[in-house]
């Protein structure tokens, strides 16, 4: 591989449609000249507008894949998508945190803490929430929720353009990390 290429992994979810998940990831890394990487987390059988169906890795596989590709690849920044249940976040959390980047130097982490479709399925299971706040938030570098997904971790919905903003704030404040939020 050519070193003067970059490189980004994405762990996400794999949307049919290629619409979203690691499908798009791979588009917009494609787009600016990067090298993508996946790891997948879960198959959805999706279209614009449905969900139909969604089917998790297992969760040693998605690890195994994650530490495969950090270990034999230059990779430069990473980004979650769609984790789908609290034991994939939690393995996702624990491989990054034990990884040790072979140049040493800090490795950008972004965050899409992907709950909901925009046709409005859920694509988190409970259990999940929870685990994000206090296992993989605090390794990132910047957070990318929606408004929808701001609202279910600030516990109120996102309604105009001010409380966006305030929203976008009190998610850093909260959680102590940079946040896009994403309209």
């Amino acid at each position: 591989m050519n070193a003067a290429i970059p490189v980004a992994l994405t762990i996400a979810g794999s949307d049919c449609s290629a619409g979203a998940g690691a499908q798009a990831d791979l588009k917009t890394f494609g787009h600016f000249g990067v090298y993508g990487l996946t790891a997948l987390t879960c198959v959805v059988a999706e279209t614009p507008g449905k969900v139909q169906s969604i089917q998790a890795v297992e969760t040693a596989i998605v690890a195994e894949q994650v530490q495969l590709l950090l270990d034999s690849f230059p990779v430069g920044a990473i980004k979650t998508g769609m984790l789908y249940s609290g034991a994939i976040v939690s393995e996702v959390a624990r491989t990054l945190r034990e990884w040790n980047p072979p140049t040493g130097r800090h490795i950008p982490l972004v965050v899409d803490p992907v709950m909901v479709a925009t046709s409005g399925d859920l694509l988190l299971q409970r259990d999940a929430i929870e685990i994000y706040e206090h296992e993989l938030f605090p390794l990132a570098t910047v957070l990318t929720p929606n408004l929808d997904e701001a609202g279910t971790l600030l516990g109120e919905p996102i309604q105009d353009v001010e409380t966006m903003r305030s929203a976008g704030q009190r998610l850093a404040d909260k959680y102590g990390v940079p946040v896009l939020l994403k309209g």
